[in-house]
């Protein structure tokens, strides 16, 4: 099966091929850490995740680039009102992000590097832009000509004249042409600053990725991914940047995911609907947020609801019921090869995983694989015999999808199996004496942990809420 992904450069799906054999270079852009991430952030940062893990699952050696932005206009102003340095909030937010980010199961990338790690490569980067008459200092910020760049405009699909007519800033005189953008900004009294040839200041936003990119994984890279949000200016600026200073193209493929919308409007602060990563988390368990996040199709908007997470709940609670009647059934099954119409479903659903991920990644019909698995494992489990075997096919089929969509991932509670299992066992033992009491106390205990007990053919199995 051939893996096909759609190209926002091209506005189609094109077979995925790397520039090294079995090797991906992946460069998604990060956030500006002065704050928590807000589910929007969390979008990108769950999908590229599952992207990165079916690479992998498939068998490429992914080399997965996410930056910081730990200086910037927002840090700045975030430090003032904290009062603290840049530096800190930048260390505070890194922190808070990892945190956050592994809450939701996503594995860190090969290399998070921060800006301010690599401000003499990005120096060096303005330097050669200047050298080829691409940039030019004006006021002591330096500007990147467009009017230089010929396909300045070829990511968003826009012309220079439609670029210029959606101009809605204030006209700065110190620009040979409006659309000409930052690559480096004069400091203002007191505020952070690094030395370089043009005075003492810090990069614009743009040129930061650009840099970063060339130095981590090099002047061509396989993928470039990022929120819908950022294919104008951001990386439309990217690209006349590295392209125009290497000469080389910057990325075979740019991948951009839509907006996550709150209640059916769109977030923004305005609204104030913008809905923290940090605090959903106290509320609800990460798997439902990532379910969320890949029940739709990534180049798709998403509407964040409570009708929507109850659906996400719903659907989960069906697939662990699942996996763990499994596990009860288990104990009990006979000895025997796999049956084969086991064997059968096992393989029916992992061609059909694998085809709707290798269709640019189509998680959501990806997930109706898992369901299909569900159906015909439900169904085995209703025969009054299994064979371990087939319980285990089944078993091993489930992590593996699992393994790229990381939805039932929860190692923190499969500590507590064996406790579990051992109050179920006392629980039985008084009910079996009659001590009702113990009984009753040991069932409020398993319910307050969110444990369900239902009684089977099979004796008592128990899965979780």
């Amino acid at each position: 099966m051939t893996l096909k992904i759609y190209n926002t450069m091209t506005r189609a799906k094109e077979k995925f091929e790397s520039i090294e054999p079995g090797k991906v270079k992946m460069y998604v852009c990060g956030p500006t850490v002065y704050d928590y991430i807000h589910i929007g952030n969390a979008r990108p940062v769950i999908f590229f995740d599952v992207v990165r893990r079916y690479l992998e699952s498939v068998g490429y050696e992914v080399h997965f680039v996410v930056n910081f932005t730990d200086v910037d206009d927002k840090l700045i102003k975030k430090a003032a009102e904290m009062g603290t340095t840049v530096p800190e909030v930048a260390d505070l937010f890194v922190q808070k992000y990892y945190e956050d980010t592994q809450g939701l199961g996503v594995r860190q990338a090969t290399v998070h590097p921060r800006v301010t790690e690599n401000m003499t490569e990005i120096i060096a980067f303005i330097s050669g832009l200047v050298e080829k008459d691409l940039a030019y200092e004006g006021g002591g910020d330096v500007f990147y000509r467009t009017a230089k760049f010929a396909e300045y405009g070829k990511l968003s699909h826009q012309n220079m004249e439609e670029l210029q007519f959606g101009i809605r800033v204030d006209v700065d005189e110190r620009k040979e042409n409006p659309q000409d953008f930052v690559l480096w900004k004069a400091a203002k009294p007191g505020e952070i600053s690094w030395s370089s040839p043009w005075g003492e200041g810090r990069p614009g936003w743009h040129i930061e990725c650009s840099a970063m990119v060339r130095k981590y994984l090099g002047e061509t890279i396989d993928i470039h991914g990022g929120g819908q949000d950022l294919t104008f200016p951001h990386h439309e600026c990217e690209i006349a940047q590295s392209e125009g200073l290497t000469g080389h193209t910057m990325s075979n493929y740019w991948m951009h995911n839509g907006f996550v919308n709150i209640n059916n409007e769109k977030m923004s602060k305005s609204l104030g609907n913008g809905i923290n990563v940090h605090q959903l988390l106290q509320t609800m368990p990460p798997q439902i947020i990532r379910y969320f996040m890949l029940s739709g199709h990534y180049r798709n908007p998403l509407n964040f609801s409570d009708e929507a997470v109850e659906q996400a709940k719903g659907s989960l609670a069906r697939i662990e019921n699942c996996i763990a009647g499994i596990k009860h059934r288990m104990k009990t099954a006979d000895a025997g090869d796999a049956e084969p119409a086991v064997e059968e479903a096992v393989r029916n659903a992992k061609e059909a995983f694998e085809t709707k991920m290798n269709d640019d990644f189509n998680t959501p019909d990806a997930i109706t694989a898992v369901f299909d698995l569900v159906h015909a494992a439900n169904l085995y489990m209703n025969r009054d015999r299994v064979t371990a075997a087939s319980l285990q096919l089944l078993e091993q089929q489930f992590a593996a999808m699992d393994n790229v969509l990381g939805i039932l991932s929860r190692a923190e509670e499969s500590l507590l199996d064996e406790e579990v299992e051992q109050l179920i066992i006392e629980r039985t033992e008084a009910r079996r004496t009659k001590n009702w009491a113990r009984a009753d106390e040991i069932r409020d205990l398993l319910t307050e942990r969110g444990i369900v007990l239902e009684d089977t053919a099979q004796g008592i199995r128990w899965r979780r809420k």
